[in-house]
């Protein structure tokens, strides 16, 4: 869902915003799924919830990614909030959308080694399959990260307005503010 506005850049913004909150929606049902069958795990098997860092960072990802969702949906796919307040939390969303990416994936490498520990620690060292499927896992992740990280970050890759959101804008902007497109005042 991140790379909605990278990949379809040359799209409707209208067609890719709904894209990007689709895909969101969906990343939280299923985190949502994940973190219930989790909890229904710990209670038939008699493990404590909540006690290791994975479950903490987990915990909170989860939350703050479902934050992030109501802001962005209330910002920008269902608007509420002001023009000059949208443009204001625009990068907001961006930093914490990449910052929460950032943390899902820290999560799951929490993940991976706690699991690591629990069921091959006496064996772990002795290159085991599991834990040599674990550790590609790992850095499948981090490369998975990094590739995403690069691509968001490459100014080639930003979605340029349409010219028909330009004309927009500028007649919003004449609206709201009394400037004419050429700069004057009216």
């Amino acid at each position: 869902a991140l790379l909605v506005y990278r990949v379809f850049r040359h799209e409707a913004k209208r067609s890719t915003k709904a894209l990007h909150a689709l895909l969101h929606g969906l990343a939280l049902l299923i985190a949502l799924v994940g973190i219930i069958a989790v909890f229904e795990s710990h209670r038939t098997k008699g493990i404590p919830d909540m006690y290791s860092l994975h479950s903490w960072c987990g915990m909170a990802t989860f939350v703050l990614y479902l934050l992030q969702w109501f802001l962005g949906c209330g910002f920008f796919l269902f608007p509420s909030a002001s023009f000059s307040l949208r443009g204001w939390y625009k990068p907001q969303h961006i930093f914490f959308g990449i910052a929460l990416f950032i943390l899902s994936i820290a999560s799951c490498l929490l993940g991976i080694t706690e699991m690591l520990l629990f069921k091959i620690s006496d064996s772990y060292s002795h290159f085991v399959p599991e834990g040599i499927l674990a550790n590609t896992l790992g850095v499948l992740l981090v490369a998975f990260g990094l590739v995403v990280g690069y691509v968001l970050t490459r100014e080639e890759w930003k979605r340029p307005p349409l010219a028909e959101e330009l004309a927009l804008s500028m007649d919003f902007k004449t609206l709201t503010e009394g400037e004419s497109p050429d700069g004057g005042s009216q």
